[in-house]
């Protein structure tokens, strides 16, 4: 017998230096090739890669390692999903608080230089000023100025580019490094041996307001990218920051304030007005109303009792109770959320593989691109100006070429609509599923738990005349109090609902399959189906008889009362549409879907529930073993299908959906099958997943269009194509600023999923 594969291991890096997409398909080829790594995954926007690998080959420190030799870094220590719980949040942002002010820095300073730099490279518009001051001590002037901006305002660039040089790799930073250095080393020669040039027919030019004015542009760029992504994991922050710090805990009989990392399983915690649930716990005691917005996006309040669930990060309201700590750490619903929205964010969506594989070999063939600019224009340029011209063009090829927005455009849509979801109470679980929910043509949503509400409820009550409804109740909550069957809990919960007394009950007798009997004060009570009061001997009556068969041909299951021998009344028992079901399932339609409901009720009663629902196809009498085989079915058909379910029996056919759905209040086997988990039990939030994945596949497909566009169209037109035709070249310093440019507007495209579902 061969021995079974060890199990892998996942972890998540957080990578320091990476500038642009080419960084993070390198740091990713250097942690694949790693012996022992399955998988590795390195997304530019978040910079954080993770790693699949078995422990018995590999570890934290080999991947570490990995990353260090391919000339990037790490950040101690290692990234855990959950970390960030236990850290408030300025502690985890202070390293990239401190780089954005670091960049800031460089950037004033560059620009502060290039400000004097600019006007004194053009004093032929100051003639006066310029006949004062020789060329060469000007050129000397310019020099001094410019060696700051390059020595500490640009000074990454160079260091990074080569550093990748030694690792036989290229990045955005050695285009940049390439083309700004060429531009200074042939000004510095030209400022100090300008009788070189001039022998040789050339101008001494200088070329210091260009280098200058690139790396200001380049560094504004930065600057607005580094803001605009914080902006993009702003809901994932904000989620961590709900995180309570502390929890009131009793031990030994007193209430003590605790970290809440002190807080353990079974411990008490007193919740007070207006404060937040510390962790996830049950009611012991008093009752209180809650926000649970931060779960399931739904403003409104739960009311709270004794043994309901209350999770960690809600804001408690009104009243005060006490909890039994259930869940603690990276076990809580907040946790769980996090981590699922962390994965989500770091995940690669299908759509992004032509970007990654653009990008691989982008910078390799912008450079061959450059020096072929470089060549064509010194062979066929007039000779005193060839050098020069030749030198701008090979510059303005490099400066244009941005793989950064190839590298955004996907990674940061994502970001903002994982984190959007979270804030709707639709968990998106990974990329792969936000883009597929895109093309879902049919939804199939299971019946009961689902489409109802999954326990049976009283739809309606008829009574005879001359009996005295508020008395029946009491005498019908009195014996179904006694009854464990399910039928009895709805009919005693809606009796309670209309009366509070209590009567006295004695001789109680459970019917088998048929109903319960007792007495109460004095008085013979009998609830149950028709069989139990044709035993006893009771007519039912025509008038009631008529209303029985109206209500069962609506589905719904009849129970007849007798009192003291006689029929007076029935109930009809069903279990209902949600209230939000009807409206889901238009929407849903109004967004061209197909809707269709499997139940493994029989046809007649699954044909009412479709109607109500406003549903036109079903499946019914579908076994829980055959929930699977449905999708198929429709699958077969060419549907792209969305599963919608809620129970361990919807699980296989979540996963053989092409999405699942899962309701927030079914069970852990349902939502680790799903790909979308639904906090609310709200079929609304479907649409809200549909819809959010409609919008976040156009923003991407705009971002990657506007990049692959930009870079087609930028580099021939920095490589002088226009100038035969139309005497157009495009300066480098206008190259650098369509760089920055290029990158700024995707990650604000991809901010625009910000507003989703605002009104």
């Amino acid at each position: 017998m061969e021995p079974s594969a060890s199990p892998t291991q996942t972890t998540t890096l957080a990578i320091e230096g990476m500038t642009c997409a080419s960084c993070a398909a390198f740091v990713e080829k250097a942690l694949t090739r790693t012996p022992g790594v399955q998988t590795a995954h390195v997304n530019y926007a978040t910079e954080k890669a993770v790693v699949e690998y078995e422990p018995t080959q590999a570890s934290p420190d080999t991947l570490k390692a990995a990353v260090l030799n391919a000339g990037y870094g790490v950040a101690s220590p290692v990234v855990a999903p959950i970390a960030a719980l236990a850290a408030t949040p300025p502690a985890a942002d202070q390293p990239k608080a401190a780089a954005y002010q670091a960049l800031k820095r460089r950037f004033w300073v560059a620009a502060g230089l290039t400000a004097l730099i600019m006007p004194l490279s053009m004093l032929m518009l100051w003639p006066a000023l310029a006949a004062h001051l020789a060329m060469a001590g000007l050129n000397y002037l310019l020099l001094v100025l410019t060696l700051p901006v390059i020595l500490y305002s640009g000074r990454e660039f160079y260091i990074a580019a080569w550093k990748a040089l030694r690792h036989g790799t290229a990045t955005m930073d050695t285009l940049i490094a390439v083309g700004t250095g060429a531009a200074f080393l042939y000004s510095v020669v030209a400022t100090l041996a300008p009788h070189a040039f001039m022998q040789r027919g050339l101008m001494p030019e200088v070329y210091y307001d260009t280098t200058a004015t690139i790396i200001v542009l380049i560094l504004l760029g930065k600057v607005l990218e580094m803001r605009a992504k914080a902006r993009t994991s702003a809901a994932l922050r904000m989620l961590i920051g709900l995180q309570p710090r502390t929890a009131r805990v009793v031990r030994h009989d007193q209430e003590l304030d605790l970290p809440i990392e002190e807080v353990q399983l079974d411990d008490i915690v007193v919740v007070r007005p207006g404060e937040k649930v510390p962790t996830d716990g049950l009611v012991l005691s008093g009752h209180s109303a809650v926000n649970e917005a931060m779960l399931t996006g739904e403003s409104l309040p739960v009311e709270k009792k004794e043994g309901d669930a209350v999770f960690g990060a809600t804001l408690n309201q009104t009243g005060s109770f006490r909890l039994r700590v259930t869940s603690v750490g990276a076990d809580t619903m907040l946790a769980r959320i996090v981590r699922l929205v962390e994965e989500a964010q770091g995940s690669r969506a299908p759509i992004q593989r032509l970007a990654d594989r653009v990008s691989a070999v982008f910078v390799p063939t912008v450079l061959a691109v450059a020096l072929l600019t470089f060549v064509v224009w010194f062979a066929l340029a007039p000779t005193g100006e060839r050098l020069p011209l030749a030198l701008v063009n090979f510059v303005a090829v490099l400066i244009i070429a941005c793989p950064c927005a190839l590298g955004l455009a996907t990674p940061t849509a994502i970001m903002v609509a994982t984190g959007k979801g979270a804030e709707h109470g639709v968990l998106i679980r990974n990329a792969e599923a936000l883009e597929t929910a895109y093309r879902v043509t049919a939804v199939l949503l299971d019946k009961t738990g689902t489409l109802t509400r999954g326990e049976p409820r009283v739809t309606d009550l008829r009574i005879m005349p001359g009996t005295d409804e508020t008395r029946l109740l009491q005498q019908v909550a009195a014996v179904e109090r006694q009854s464990e069957h399910p039928l009895a809990g709805a009919v005693l919960r809606y009796a309670e609902s209309q009366t509070k007394t209590r009567l006295s009950i004695t001789d109680f007798q459970a019917v088998a399959g048929q109903g319960a009997r007792a007495t109460v004060e004095g008085e013979t009570v009998l609830i149950g189906n028709r069989r139990l009061l044709a035993e006893a001997g009771i007519n039912l009556g025509s008038e009631l008889e008529i209303q029985a068969q109206a209500l069962q041909a609506q589905a719904q299951t009849v129970l007849y009362v007798a009192l003291n021998g006689q029929a007076v009344a029935l109930l009809a028992v069903a279990d209902t549409l949600r209230d939000t079901s009807a409206e889901a399932v238009r929407q849903l339609q109004n967004l061209g879907l197909e809707v269709v409901m499997m139940t493994g009720d029989n046809a007649h009663t699954a044909a009412q529930v479709a109607s109500q629902a406003g549903i036109k196809r079903f499946f019914a009498d579908v076994l829980p073993a055959d929930k699977a085989a449905q999708v198929q079915q429709l699958q077969a058909e060419g549907h792209v299908v969305a599963m919608v379910g809620d129970g361990i029996n919807d699980a296989p056919a979540l996963a053989r959906a092409d999405v699942g759905l899962a309701l927030g209040a079914g069970t852990d086997v349902a939502m680790e099958a799903a790909g979308i988990t639904l906090m609310r039990n709200d079929l609304r939030g479907v649409v809200t997943a549909i819809a959010l994945s409609r919008q976040a596949m156009r923003t991407i497909r705009q971002n990657l269009f506007f990049a692959f566009f930009y870079n087609v169209l930028g580099i021939p037109v920095a490589a002088g194509v226009l100038y035969p035709l139309f005497g157009v070249l495009l300066s480098p310093m206008l190259a650098a600023g369509a760089m920055a440019l290029s990158s700024v507007s995707v990650l604000t495209n991809s901010l625009r999923l910000r507003h989703f579902g605002n009104r």
